[in-house]
């Protein structure tokens, strides 16, 4: 197994390929893979998925992986590394390292195509193609706009990975469920505005309809999905942060660290602490 380095906040690559390197990689960084023609197996932690045009996955610093090429494969790679969250994070564009957030939070997704709705898939073919572009024909300002471009392709992967979140979300999930999910995760550190009350008032929606509707199109009611929510965003400050335990208890509103320490117990098993250093390696 050979582990690989960035040295920049982000960097973009394309290769067209017959055979993948065999030796399995594991990375310190994030890395989106996108197929722009060609067939194989994807292989990544011991499990494997059949790639064609157009899929699009995402590689973590958790994971293990590599590809068997069944045709010639053309691969468009975007590797990007915390560096890259704290940047924008300074720049004040704190809304990109929610996103980020995300990607960060799907350490442990299973191998496929991360690419869940529909009509995101033609606009991440022609983001790549115009990256791709821009650095073929290094025009005036092709980094600036490679930049660009790389955020957009970020934000649309958020998207796609809110939505694997809950049970049931699927790609004709309803507008008005994805509208709510968004707000649940842009105020979650803004524990009155998680009220059911509120959030009916939002919508302009009733309470008890709020509820049914809200468990039939994700099967989780809306208590569990804040809490798995805020379980997820404590596991990402823990694997991703060095951020203490009363820090984070603090951040996402619980009492006091005791308090967080048993609701992550009880769900995970094991205290924050011991979390951390199970899978910080």
């Amino acid at each position: 197994m050979t582990n690989k380095n960035l040295y920049l906040p982000f960097e973009v690559d394309f290769k067209e390929l017959e055979h993948f390197p065999k030796t399995i990689r594991k990375n310190n960084f994030f890395e989106l893979i996108y197929v722009v023609a060609g067939t194989g197996i994807q292989v990544i932690n011991d499990n494997t998925f059949q790639y064609q045009k157009g899929n699009l996955f995402l590689v973590t610093p958790k994971d293990v992986h590599s590809f068997e090429i069944l045709t010639p494969t053309k691969f468009f790679f975007l590797r990007f590394n915390e560096y890259y969250i704290k940047t924008n994070s300074q720049n004040g564009q704190m809304e990109t390292v929610l996103r980020m957030e995300y990607i960060l939070q799907n350490a442990s997704h299973r191998p496929g195509c991360i690419l869940k709705n529909h009509i995101d898939k033609p606009l991440i073919a022609s983001l790549i193609e115009s990256i791709i572009n821009e650095q073929t024909n290094q025009q005036i300002y092709h980094q600036k706009v490679t930049e660009q471009i790389v955020n957009t392709i970020i934000t649309v992967v958020a998207r796609n990975i809110a939505l694997k979140l809950p049970k049931n979300i699927k790609e004709t999930t309803g507008e008005m469920v994805l509208e709510i999910l968004h707000y649940i995760q842009e105020n979650i550190y803004d524990p009155k505005q998680l009220k059911a009350e509120i959030i009916s008032e939002n919508f302009n929606i009733s309470l008890h309809y709020l509820g049914k509707y809200f468990k039939k199109q994700t099967g989780e009611t809306l208590q569990e999905y804040i809490s798995n929510y805020k379980l997820r965003l404590i596991e990402a400050r823990l694997l991703n942060s060095d951020m203490r335990i009363n820090e984070i208890a603090d951040e996402l509103h619980f009492s006091d660290e005791s308090h967080l320490n048993k609701v992550f117990r009880k769900h995970k098993g094991m205290n924050p602490s011991e979390f951390r250093k199970k899978f910080c390696k």
